[in-house]
C-alpha cells in the first residue's frame, strides 16, 4: 500500500506540521507514505524529515500559485503510482479531485482542518462543493466542530465522513527542555505570555497586544509565527506603547522548548478547526488559556482556562489568577497535560490507517 500525502506546501502552519510528524508516523508504522507539495517554499518542518529517507517530498513548482489550475495535469502524473492520496487543505481539494476524474482513480481521502471558510457562503461555492467532494472516498473532519459544519454544509448524502481528531507528538513535547529566562531576554520578575500561530485575522493577536497595555509592566508577550499581519501587529505594539514588552519571535524550529519556557500559553483564535498549537498547549507542563470558540471550547473546556472571544474585561483577570494563584495554576496545568493525551498522533494514524486499508 503505497499512500501520497498532497498539500499546498510545507510553510509554517498547524496542517503542515501535521502532515510531516503523521508521515514520519506512518513510516515508523511500515506505512509506505510520501509527500507531494504544489508549490515549494522554505520551510520549518523539512529538516525534521533528513531522517527519513524512505519518505520521499516532491513539488510541482517553485514558482507558480497554488491556485493556478494546471496542477491538475501534473497531479494526475503521480497519482498513477499510488494507491491512495491523502489531501490536505484548498485548493488541493479542488485539484485532487479533477485530477482523479483523469484515468485510473487512487482511493481519495481528504481531511477538513477548519471549522469553517468563505466558500461555505457562496451559493456557487456550496453547489460546487458537493462535486468537488464527491470524488473523495473517505473525508476526516478533525473535531466536533469541524464535524457538525462539514456536514451541515456537504447535506445528508455524505455518509462517508469520519471524525478524527489531530494529534501531536506527546514525547516530544515531554522531553523538551525549558530555557533559562535569561537565554530569552526576559528578567527573572516576568510574566511570560506566548502564542504560537500564524499572523492572520482568524488568531487575533492585536487583541493580546491590546490588552498587555491592560496588565502590570513585568507582563510580556511572546509572540511565535509569521503571516501577512506581523507588520500590523508590530506597528499596533507601537501605537499601544507596549513594543519593548512583545517579543515578535517569527518561526522558531524550538517551539517544544519555548512553551516549556513561559508562565501561560494562550491561543485568542476567533474559531479553529482543531488546532495544533492548543494541544501542544495543553501538553506544555504550563497552564493554557484560549477563546471560548468553535474548535477551542471542546478542546480545552474542564482542562485549561476559557475566555470570551476579543474581550479583555474576560482575559485580564484569568490571566492574572493564573500568574498570582500558584496552587489554582498548577491544578490548571495538570489536568492540560491529562486532556493533552487524547490528541496523541500515534492514536491518530493508526486510526488514518483503518480508512486507508478500509476496503482495500
Amino acid at each position: 500500500m503505497k499512500v501520497l500525502q498532497l498539500i499546498n506546501s510545507l510553510g509554517a502552519g498547524g496542517a503542515e506540521k501535521l502532515l510531516v510528524d503523521a508521515a514520519i508516523t506512518y513510516s515508523k508504522l511500515g506505512v509506505d507514505v510520501d509527500i507531494l507539495l504544489l508549490k515549494n517554499v522554505d520551510s520549518p518542518f523539512i529538516s525534521k524529515l533528513n531522517d527519513y529517507p524512505n519518505i520521499n517530498v516532491f513539488w510541482l513548482s517553485t514558482t507558480t500559485s497554488v491556485y493556478n489550475p494546471l496542477h491538475i495535469v501534473k497531479l494526475r502524473k503521480h497519482f498513477s503510482k499510488y494507491d491512495i492520496v491523502h489531501v490536505h487543505l484548498f485548493p488541493c481539494l479542488y485539484w485532487a479531485s479533477v485530477a482523479s476524474m483523469i484515468g485510473k482513480k487512487p482511493k481519495m481521502i481528504y481531511t477538513e482542518h477548519n471549522t469553517t471558510n468563505r466558500r461555505r457562503s457562496s451559493k456557487l461555492f456550496k453547489f460546487l462543493d458537493k462535486i468537488i467532494y464527491k470524488r473523495y472516498d473517505e473525508i476526516v473532519s478533525i473535531s466536533d466542530s469541524v464535524d457538525e459544519n462539514l456536514k451541515k454544509h456537504l447535506g445528508s448524502s455524505f455518509n462517508n465522513i469520519t471524525k478524527i481528531y489531530n494529534g501531536i507528538d506527546l514525547q516530544e513535547i515531554t522531553e523538551a527542555k525549558p530555557y533559562q529566562k535569561e537565554e530569552l531576554e526576559l528578567l527573572d520578575n516576568n510574566v511570560a505570555l506566548m502564542q504560537v500561530s500564524s499572523f492572520t485575522a482568524q488568531k487575533n493577536q492585536n487583541f493580546l497586544i491590546r490588552s498587555l497595555k491592560e496588565l502590570p509592566d513585568n507582563y510580556v508577550l511572546l509572540l511565535v509565527g509569521e503571516g501577512a499581519l506581523r507588520k500590523e501587529s508590530e506597528e499596533l505594539a507601537k501605537t499601544v506603547g507596549v513594543e519593548n514588552r512583545v517579543h515578535f519571535m517569527g518561526v522558531r524550529k524550538d517551539v517544544p522548548r519555548l512553551l516549556k519556557s513561559v508562565d501561560i500559553v494562550i491561543l485568542s483564535s476567533h474559531f479553529e478547526g482543531l488546532s495544533l498549537s492548543s494541544v501542544e498547549g495543553l501538553a506544555s507542563g504550563q497552564p493554557f488559556m484560549a477563546s471560548d470558540v468553535p474548535g477551542l471550547t471542546e478542546v480545552v473546556k474542564g482542562a485549561g482556562v476559557l475566555f470570551e472571544d476579543d474581550n479583555e474585561d474576560s482575559l485580564i483577570p484569568a490571566i492574572k489568577k493564573l500568574a498570582e494563584d500558584a496552587k489554582y495554576r498548577n491544578d490548571v496545568a495538570s489536568k492540560c497535560q491529562e486532556r493533552a493525551k487524547t490528541y496523541d498522533i500515534l492514536t491518530m494514524c493508526r486510526q488514518y490507517q483503518v480508512l486507508y486499508q478500509k476496503n482495500n
